[in-house]
């Protein structure tokens, strides 16, 4: 390992040390290093820094200033024990001020993306994926809560998953539907049948019986979108796994509204529900559509003339 790799260790067992868990961050470190490394850089420089965080042709600017700002947290703390270390301005990558108006499937894309799934190889590795779309799909996990379940946080007998440790290092219980308890079922017994000697605790397993990361997933979704016929309308934006979540969340509001639910009473149901800490996040999502947004907008004309 050298040196540069070993810094990155230590920085990574520091911070997790005092609570944070650094997921993508450390596989973003890991590609500096190896960046730095091809490059003949034995620390981190403000020109290297930025031109690896700017590898992703088309990637949107608030990747790229993420990219940069996981290297500039490293390098301030590598700084207090290299001064050759250079601290790169964020100022150079910034972040767009707004946050990006979601993509919101529909459910026959839903379906879609999860019939080109059926199609993937091996079978087991079409099982997982097409189960997995499914259940991100109704129930608005994030992807990373769902590779992170394990067998024993799924009970069919009371239909609901126990999602541990999530964003924020909050764990919540979410109640699954009667098709999706059975779905998951359907589901463990072909991974049982194609993986039968997997020591794996994980709910959802590869085809080689491990834990699926997060490029397992998002490497062929691309592919899948494109199959499906899942394309954003904007030639400058993306479909992401992410939307997923968004669109049960815009679709739960929108249920509400049009059955003449009081939507502010039954909001912090949702916020549990999607492991929000601040019910802000939540209340964005009135805004993610304009559909939701008219709705409010009338429900609020209805209350004013009543009073």
């Amino acid at each position: 390992m050298s040196p540069l790799a070993e810094h990155v260790e230590q920085y990574l067992l520091l911070r997790r040390a005092v609570g944070f868990k650094l997921v993508g961050e450390a596989q973003l470190l890991a590609e500096f290093v190896t960046f730095a490394e091809q490059t003949g850089e034995s620390t981190v420089t403000t020109e290297a820094a930025l031109a690896w965080a700017r590898l992703p042709l088309g990637g949107s600017p608030n990747y790229l200033s993420r990219r940069l700002r996981a290297v500039r947290s490293f390098a301030r703390y590598l700084h207090a024990l290299d001064p050759a270390c250079e601290v790169p301005p964020i100022e150079l990558l910034p972040a767009s001020k707004h946050r990006p108006t979601p993509y919101l499937y529909s459910d026959g894309e839903v379906a879609a993306l999860m019939g080109a799934a059926r199609e993937l190889c091996p079978p087991s590795r079409a099982a997982m994926v097409e189960t997995l779309i499914g259940l991100l799909a109704c129930t608005g996990l994030r992807i990373g809560e769902a590779l992170r379940l394990d067998r024993d946080d799924f009970d069919p007998a009371q239909g609901r998953l126990t999602v541990r440790d999530s964003k924020f290092g909050k764990s919540r219980e979410v109640l699954l539907d009667p098709s999706t308890v059975r779905a998951l079922i359907d589901y463990g017994e072909i991974r049982d049948r194609l993986c039968p000697h997997t020591n794996e605790r994980s709910l959802f397993v590869t085809s080689r019986g491990t834990r699926p990361s997060h490029p397992t997933i998002h490497q062929p979704f691309r592919a899948l979108l494109e199959r499906a016929g899942v394309k954003h309308p904007s030639p400058t934006r993306r479909v992401r796994v992410h939307d997923l979540r968004h669109s049960f969340a815009v679709k739960t509001l929108l249920g509400w509204y049009r059955s003449g639910d009081d939507v502010a009473a039954r909001m912090p149901l949702l916020s549990t529900y999607l492991g929000h800490v601040d019910p802000a996040a939540t209340y964005w999502y009135l805004s993610a559509a304009p559909e939701l947004l008219a709705l409010a907008a009338q429900r609020l004309e209805q209350t004013e003339g009543r009073s």
